[in-house]
């Protein structure tokens, strides 16, 4: 994991910064992410902890098992939030991901 672009290097160094104890397997899926087209405009930072908690929910989690059993959007994310949380602070990393009660933002 190194050389590459000047973004690259900068969601590397990032990453480290956000969650030092990353599996190497799931660093490189959540770089992957990061440096998408449709995450291009974001800040490093920004779009580095978008990408996180997607590949920690979607990748780690049962959300998409609990989508597919019938469960909207936000009653999934509910249920995998702590599950969520562990998995980042396993990683050394201090943020936490929340579930907004208002569903307007």
């Amino acid at each position: 994991m190194s050389g590459g672009t000047k973004r690259q290097k900068e969601m590397r160094k990032a990453l480290r910064s956000l969650a030092p104890r990353v599996p190497m397997s799931d660093a490189e899926a959540i770089l992957g992410i990061a440096l998408s087209a449709h995450l291009r405009h974001l800040p490093p930072s920004i779009a580095l902890w978008q990408a996180t908690t997607s590949h920690v929910r979607h990748a780690l989690t049962e959300y998409d098992t609990l989508l597919e059993e019938g469960y909207d959007r936000d009653a999934a994310r509910f249920f995998v939030v702590q599950t969520m949380n562990d998995i980042l602070s396993e990683w050394g990393c201090n943020k936490e991901v929340s579930v907004d009660p208002d569903p307007s933002g």
